[in-house]
């Protein structure tokens, strides 16, 4: 990944790699070289050497690393998993919000620097989903806005939500000085995909997101470099 452009990248950017193994995940990290600086690795890519691409992106080429694991199980078993993953250094973690799973990732990460991320609502969803999930009636901004404030009351370090809900979440008292970190952003013109709250990058942030998290827009990009640098170009401009 050798640099071919002075300008460094910006952070705020994080470029999930949703893609089938790690070497697809290094090949599309290869031909962003420095015009990305932070990669999300999902579930998706766990059984195709995620973990290990994640280890290599950030020992190898030190990039900032955002483990997108969505845990959910009793305490017990959520503070194992968290503990055996913060002694790789990554940077963030997600973890569904209910309040006994974030308290005990919490607990599991310990006194590292792992940021754990609880996640609302998932940014695919509508009220028409979590009817169908049973879930509890309102509002679906009003439901996020209260998960987000219940997570982090509970040892949360921030929160992943729709970039529409930013605004709301960074008014809570709970978030001042917490994470709110963005999927469902798109670029301006850009496929919804199967997204259905979403905003661009440069609204994500102005709604008082601190990161936004971009897949393929970028990495099915006939230029996916060029397609990184425009988002980061639109934060210093929107």
């Amino acid at each position: 990944m050798t640099p071919t452009d002075a300008r460094p990248s910006d952070d705020r950017l994080i470029v999930a790699l949703d893609m089938a193994d790690a070497l697809q995940g290094l090949a599309m990290a290869e031909r962003l070289g420095d015009a990305v600086s932070f990669y999300k690795i999902g579930l998706g890519m766990l059984t195709g050497g995620g973990l290990a691409l994640a280890n290599e992106l950030a020992d190898e080429h030190g990039k900032r690393i955002f483990l997108d694991m969505k845990l959910f199980d009793i305490g017990a078993t959520v503070e194992a998993a968290v503990r055996g993953l913060a002694r790789f250094g990554h940077d963030f973690l997600t973890v569904h919000g209910d309040p006994h799973v974030v308290r005990a990732a919490a607990e599991g990460k310990g006194g590292t620097d792992m940021k754990i991320l609880a996640v609302t609502i998932l940014t695919s969803l509508d009220r028409d989903d979590l009817d169908a999930s049973c879930m509890k009636a309102g509002s679906l901004t009003d439901l996020v806005q209260e998960r987000a404030g219940v997570a982090l009351s509970n040892g949360a370090d921030g929160v992943i939500a729709s970039p529409q809900e930013a605004a709301l979440i960074r008014a809570l008292p709970e978030a001042r000085g917490k994470l709110i970190v963005t999927p469902g952003v798109r670029p301006a013109g850009a496929d919804l995909g199967d997204q259905k709250r979403v905003t661009t990058p440069a609204e994500a942030i102005s709604n008082g997101a601190d990161h936004v998290v971009v897949g393929r827009p970028i990495w099915k990009s006939d230029d996916p470099r060029a397609a990184a640098q425009a988002i980061s170009a639109e934060f210093r401009t929107g």
